[in-house]
């Protein structure tokens, strides 16, 4: 017989004794508006990272070509969301493995970076006919696990076991969180499901977060719960139409304060704090959405002072033009692949890179003389600001 503990906030849910011995965690169901206390410091922060969110937005719209800039932000996140839970994979790998197939090291690890890619990609796709439902999150979460660490975990599906979260080695007795069990599991995501199509009332930027901490808390995958969630957040501001283009990389906020993110999800079960995670949610969203307008900014004029320098110092200015567009989709480039895109001679394909080498645009990667391997450099340092190798992680 299951019994319940004492002496605990209920806010959020509570931690029932199972037969096994451990105890687990039900959640309640996800709070109305009316259930939080969304003012003062948190109001105001609140008003600011709508704002940023925003003028994050609409920064896109004044990029040269934002579909291509929206590419390497998708990348951004995914490599900074998988480094979350240890993937080793860099920004550097993923590009490389994307524009030539490169596969260097880290193999299995920039596998499950290009699998959050595509799972964006085809979350994204499938919210013009679907819904965000448990019917398209089963769908996204096999596209993530496909093929990679975590492939032989049901993917696709909602654990029929238990599972639980802790360091590497420790099981039900000694986990430092377990989620419900599978029937209180079901049960939970269907209330979530109900939960993101009722309370309109809601803010959208409050609701976002209180759906991502629901999420892992439920936790109904067997594995890549943390990425979902995060996945999640996307997805909704996406459906909701407060972005247009998924631009927001929270992940970046949430590695460089991973204690803190783990923490404060802990808290909302432990204590009910449901506003002190809504206060790191926020604070995430207002930074990020800053830095990445910021980098937007940049961008902007790195490309139009390299456009000037390439009127003035190449020849065939016109395809050298072509070229500088094709780096920002493909920032890794060797010379028959810019022959193919630009549709030139392997001579005069030859040529312009050699230019764009003299002009510092892009560097030799490779060493060697045949097959080389060029990289826009100064483009992949912007991207790569706030990306660091990570080492293994301990969340499911």
């Amino acid at each position: 017989m299951v019994s319940m503990t004492h002496g605990q906030d209920m806010r959020a849910g509570q931690y029932v004794r199972q037969p096994t011995g451990c105890r687990a965690f039900i959640p309640r169901p996800t709070p109305a508006v009316s259930e939080l206390r969304i003012e003062g410091e948190l109001l105001q922060l609140l008003s600011r990272a709508d704002q940023a969110l925003g003028r994050l937005d609409a920064s896109a719209d004044v990029l040269p070509n934002p579909d291509l800039f929206v590419a390497m932000y998708v990348g951004k996140e995914a490599v900074l969301s998988s480094q979350i839970e240890g993937t080793r994979a860099s920004l550097t790998d993923l590009l490389e493995h994307e524009a030539l197939r490169v596969r260097k090291g880290w193999q299995s690890d920039v596998g499950e970076v290009v699998n959050y890619v595509r799972a964006m990609h085809y979350g994204l796709e499938r919210l013009r006919t679907l819904p965000i439902s448990n019917r398209l999150l089963r769908e996204i979460h096999k596209e993530l696990l496909k093929g990679v660490r975590g492939g032989e975990k049901s993917p696709g599906d909602f654990r029929t076991s238990q599972n639980w979260i802790g360091p590497s080695g420790s099981d039900l007795s000694t986990a430092a969180f377990v989620p419900p069990p599978p029937f209180e599991m079901q049960q939970a995501m269907g209330e979530l499901e109900d939960y993101i199509h009722r309370d309109t009332t809601m803010p959208i930027l409050i609701k976002a977060g209180l759906i991502h901490s629901q999420f892992e808390t439920i936790h109904p995958f067997l594995d890549g719960n943390g990425r979902m969630g995060r996945l999640l957040i996307t997805f909704f501001l996406c459906q909701q139409g407060v972005l247009k283009r998924p631009l927001l990389y929270l992940s970046l906020y949430f590695k460089e304060n991973r204690d803190e993110y783990y923490n404060r999800l802990q808290s909302v079960r432990e204590a009910g704090e449901w506003e002190h995670w809504l206060r790191f949610f926020l604070t995430a969203v207002l930074y990020v959405s800053g830095e990445a307008a910021e980098t937007a900014r940049q961008i902007i004029k790195m490309r139009e002072q390299h456009r000037k320098m390439i009127q003035e110092k190449v020849i065939r200015s016109v395809k050298g033009l072509e070229l500088l567009d094709l780096l920002y989709q493909e920032p890794f480039m060797t010379v028959s692949r810019a022959m193919g895109r630009l549709n030139v001679s392997y001579p005069t394909a030859n040529s312009l890179i050699a230019n764009f080498a003299r002009l510092e645009l892009l560097k030799e990667i490779t060493g060697r003389k045949r097959n080389r391997v060029f990289v826009y450099g100064q483009y992949v340092v912007l991207l790569e600001k706030g990306i660091t190798q990570g080492g293994r992680g301990n969340q499911p």
